[in-house]
């Protein structure tokens, strides 16, 4: 069973695509999903991690942001 994530981004923002190219070398060795999620498209998630992102997350457990 494959591990899911979720990488909180935004279109404009470098260290959001950075931390997407990190990981994904990441998530093939370990068997890991990544679903990248714009929060801009999202209020809450905007509300709750504007200034954060890159944020990733596992369920609902902030793993780690910018």
């Amino acid at each position: 069973m494959a591990i899911e994530l979720t990488l909180l981004s935004r279109a404009y923002c470098h260290l959001c695509h950075d931390m997407e190219v990190a990981l994904t070398p990441l998530a093939a060795e370990f068997n890991a999903a990544i679903a990248v999620v714009d929060v801009d498209a999202d209020p809450a998630l905007e509300a709750k991690y504007d200034e954060l992102v890159p944020v990733l997350l596992h369920g609902e457990t902030e793993l780690c942001h910018y």
